[in-house]
Formats: C-alpha cells, sequence, structure tokens
C-alpha cells in the first residue's frame, strides 16, 4: 500500500501536470490528493471518454497528462482511446480500478464482466499495460516504464489499480456547492431562422480569427470543408471521437491560456456528449470560442436527421455555465461576435444548410502529422 502523495510526487517528477477523470472508491485516495495539491490541475469529466479528451487537449498544449476512471466506466473511454490517442499519437497515461477483479473481494454484480476483461481489452485495443504500484520502492519504477513507452511510442500506457492500492486520504478541499456564475449577454429574443452554407460560416470564421489562434474541427464534413478552405498549420482536423471536439477544446485552452482556442462543433456530435458542455461551463476558460454549427442532419453519412431541432443549443450552453453565449442570425453577426474580446468563455449557435457539394477533399496529411505540426507551430516541444 503506497500513499497518494507519493505517486502524485512521482507524477510530478515525471513532468505530468494534468489529471482528467471520473471518482470511483478505489481511486478516492489519490484523487483526494491530485485535488489537494494546486501543483497539479484536476479537471472533472462527466464520463471517462470526455476526460480521455480533456487530457489529449492539454498533452497537445504541451501539459502532459493522466486520465483516471473506474473499469466499469472504460467503455466511455473506447472511442477516444482508439480513434483519438491513436490516430493523433497523442500519449496519455490510463489509471483505471479493477473491480469485479476475478479472485478479488466480492464487488457489485454490475462490475462481474468488466472485472473480468479490463486487462483483455487493453490489449485488444493495443495500449500496454501493468499492474499500479502497491509499493513505495516501485512507483519510480512503473513510471519510468510509462513514460518510456509514451515518449517513445506516442501512444496510452495503462496501470490497472487494484484494491487497497492506495491508503485511505480525507479530502482537504471542501467542494464549493455555490456557484458565483453570472449570466453575460443577453441572447436575442428573437427565432433565428437563417441558414447559412457551411463554407460560408467557416470562411467567415477563418477572416475573423486571428494568426494566433488555434482551430479545432469537429469530425466529417466540418474538418473536410474547413482543410479545402485553406490548410494552416493552426488548424487540427479531428476524425473519429465523435462528440469529443469541445472536451479537447477545454483542455487544449487550459494548457495555452495565452492563446484563443476557436472550436467548430457540430449539432451531432455535441448531443452524442452534452455533458462536455457542462464541464466546459464549469472549467469556463476565457480563452475558447465554441461554435455550434447546426444543420439538423448527419450530413457526412447520408443526411439523416438529429434531434437538434428541438434543441435550444444557446440557452443549454448558458444553463452550462457559459457566461457568453449568442443564436447567430446574420453571418456579420459572427464576424462580430469572433472579432470582440469577451475575454471570457463563449458559445455560439449558427444554423446552416445540409451541404450540397459532398465532393470534398481529405487532408494529404496523416491526422498525427497536423497533431504534430500543430505542437510545433504552438512552439510545445515533444514530450522528452
Amino acid at each position: 500500500m503506497i500513499q497518494g502523495e507519493s505517486f502524485l510526487e512521482g507524477l510530478r517528477g515525471a513532468g505530468f501536470g494534468l489529471v482528467s477523470g471520473v471518482p470511483c472508491s478505489y481511486l478516492t485516495p489519490l484523487i483526494n490528493a491530485v485535488i489537494d495539491d494546486s501543483r497539479v490541475a484536476y479537471v472533472g469529466a462527466t464520463n471517462e471518454g470526455d476526460a480521455v479528451a480533456i487530457a489529449c487537449g492539454a498533452e497537445l498544449g504541451g501539459t502532459p497528462s493522466v486520465v483516471i476512471f473506474q473499469n466499469s466506466g472504460f467503455g466511455n473511454a473506447v472511442s477516444p482511446l482508439t480513434s483519438l490517442t491513436a490516430t493523433l499519437k497523442i500519449p496519455v497515461l490510463i489509471v483505471t480500478t479493477w473491480r469485479g477483479q476475478p479472485g478479488g473481494d466480492p464487488d457489485e454484480p454490475q462490475h462481474t464482466i468488466m472485472g473480468r476483461i479490463t486487462p483483455n481489452l487493453f490489449d485488444l485495443i493495443g495500449i500496454p499495460w501493468e499492474e499500479f504500484p502497491d509499493r513505495d520502492g516501485d512507483i519510480s519504477t512503473v513510471l519510468d516504464r510509462a513514460v518510456g513507452h509514451m515518449r517513445s511510442a506516442r501512444t496510452p500506457y495503462g496501470l490497472i489499480m487494484q484494491k487497497g492500492s492506495v491508503a485511505p486520504r480525507h479530502l482537504e478541499t471542501q467542494p464549493d456547492l455555490e456557484s458565483d456564475f453570472q449570466l453575460g449577454d443577453a441572447l436575442p429574443t428573437r427565432p433565428v431562422s437563417d441558414r447559412h452554407r457551411q463554407d460560408d460560416v467557416l470562411c467567415t470564421v477563418t477572416d475573423a480569427t486571428n494568426n494566433d489562434d488555434l482551430l479545432l474541427a469537429t469530425t466529417g464534413y466540418t474538418g473536410r470543408a474547413l482543410f479545402a478552405l485553406g490548410d494552416r498549420a493552426n488548424q487540427l482536423y479531428m476524425v473519429g471521437s465523435m462528440g469529443c471536439v469541445s472536451s479537447m477544446g477545454l483542455g487544449l485552452a487550459l494548457a495555452q491560456p495565452n492563446r484563443r482556442v476557436v472550436v467548430l462543433d457540430g449539432d451531432g456530435a455535441a448531443l452524442m456528449r452534452l455533458g462536455a458542455m457542462a464541464a466546459v461551463g464549469h472549467e469556463r476558460p476565457p480563452n475558447l470560442l465554441h461554435i455550434l454549427l447546426d444543420n439538423a442532419v448527419h450530413d457526412s453519412t447520408g443526411s439523416q436527421a438529429t434531434v437538434a431541432p428541438t434543441v435550444d443549443f444557446a440557452t443549454l450552453a448558458r444553463a452550462c455555465g457559459y457566461p457568453v453565449s449568442a443564436r447567430i442570425g446574420a453571418l456579420t453577426e459572427l464576424g462580430d461576435l469572433i472579432r470582440q474580446d469577451h475575454r471570457a468563455l463563449t458559445f455560439a449557435h449558427v444554423r446552416t444548410l445540409p451541404r450540397e457539394d459532398r465532393k470534398l477533399p481529405r487532408p494529404h496529411i496523416s491526422p498525427d502529422r497536423v497533431a504534430a505540426r500543430l505542437r510545433a507551430w504552438m512552439e510545445v516541444a515533444p514530450w522528452s
């Protein structure tokens, strides 16, 4: 059994600066140590997949990161672990518990299947792993192996924590159960019926953003359309990991507080992981601009309808804690909003038309090279 502070000291010494995750009783001592230590940022996620995306964004921005969650939530993380970390070559350290471990203490029935397959699941998705250290003398050795793999392969490494690996520890930092959130700019009261061509919206965005802004485009046609309008080193085109772009933008905004991060999201993607907006609104990074392009269909898969027409995204963003939220009518309004220096987390809902021209090019450079190019453009050295 080790102390949570001992493992945290090892993480800090190895260069890790952010932890994101979802609690588990096995993780309680470690997560309490992280929350109580101001030298390592803790970002609570609403689900395990979003935690992976947050950590990826932070790592891309120069802050090596850790993801922690219960193994029963492993399924929520499979999408970004197979189509985000692997494709963009972003290494994160994964600490998952081993609830329902065969031969271990009796546990709740919902952990039985995942307890049996947790190690095999790491193997199946190609992530090397080992057991979480339970002796002080093993911490540095385990972390050296993990970091060595992450640096050389640029992919995640897993640690599976058994019950009782970390000594009990109370949380000293009391959670703030009240919010100082104040509503920002008022939403337009008029309904917004304007719909725009997506390419016109993207042109408005690129024309209004600054040369040092970072642009993240969601998976599907949005990333391909942004690439077609002009490939730039400050742009990243997400592939796979549908719904994760706002979480990745959150991690990147936290790691790069002196740059504005512009997230280009889609209605289908945002609906897939609506909880991400709650985490973004809670952290409230002032340098994040979240633009939702809403055409009410899954455009790249044949224009099947989404449920967007019955969702008020701008009100939802305000309810999640975004200080500034706007319904965009004319594209001049979007340009003006982007050019304004709000110094506050901002959301913009833009209604768009389904795409007529579907012959969009795919980026001619691989996703991992796009990520490496963005890292170099930010002058963030690869973790070494």
